[in-house]
């Protein structure tokens, strides 16, 4: 992609979300992480009704290992995969007490060598809670990279590979938001919205859906 088109769309990304942050709620690190991990697959409102409820029983690692399996299944079988999640869940914080003293760590490395941690939930911790510039790749980011131009990928690897190449550092972490809020509000999945998009004279993909 043409430098001064990389940068028309970032600015106008940046105009139309300015401030955009994260829709999950959480107010320290391993509410994040938490909250990430129960995100897949499912809606950040669903999410967010569930740890209004989960991080008043368990509001640190040491906290929610002191449910057993089947009691944080309860609490978080809204969400789907709530089998999957709980033992994820429990597993990641037997490993922040036993490994970390019960804190979430800061580096790529270690969080995602945390179970139920891929790339894309360390970077949005690493971005949100610890101000570390990165970008996460969900669905919405690998969709509208790739339909702008930003990227040219087959994976969400090889997405944020280039995208970090293609957008300076300093915008890494905005950029991540401003592309979720254009996924979801007007470059949706199914039905795009390309009459009404602010980039439709730029965008190659443009009308094409």
């Amino acid at each position: 992609m043409d430098m001064s088109d990389l940068r028309e769309i970032l600015t106008r990304l940046e105009q139309h979300y300015l401030g955009a942050r994260p829709a999950l709620h959480f107010s320290n690190p391993f509410e994040l992480l938490m909250a990430t991990m129960l995100s897949a697959q499912t809606t950040d409102k669903q999410v967010n009704g569930v740890t209004k409820v989960l991080f008043e029983k368990a509001p640190d690692a040491a906290g929610m290992l002191s449910l057993s399996q089947i009691e944080l299944e309860q609490i978080i079988k809204s969400c789907g995969f709530y089998h999957t999640k709980a033992q994820n869940l429990l597993a990641a914080c037997r490993k922040l007490v036993d490994e970390y003293d019960g804190e979430v760590p800061q580096t790529m490395e270690k969080l995602i060598a945390l179970p139920g941690v891929g790339r894309k939930t360390a970077n949005v911790v690493l971005s949100n809670a610890f101000g570390i510039p990165a970008i996460a790749v969900d669905t919405h980011v690998f969709r509208v990279t790739n339909r702008l131009g930003l990227a040219h990928a087959k994976d969400v690897l090889e997405t944020e590979k280039q995208l970090m190449e293609s957008i300076p550092k300093d915008k890494w972490s905005d950029a991540h938001h401003w592309l979720i809020w254009h996924g979801r509000k007007i470059c949706t999945a199914r039905k795009p919205s390309c009459v009404q998009c602010f980039l439709q004279d730029i965008c190659p993909w443009g009308g094409k859906g």
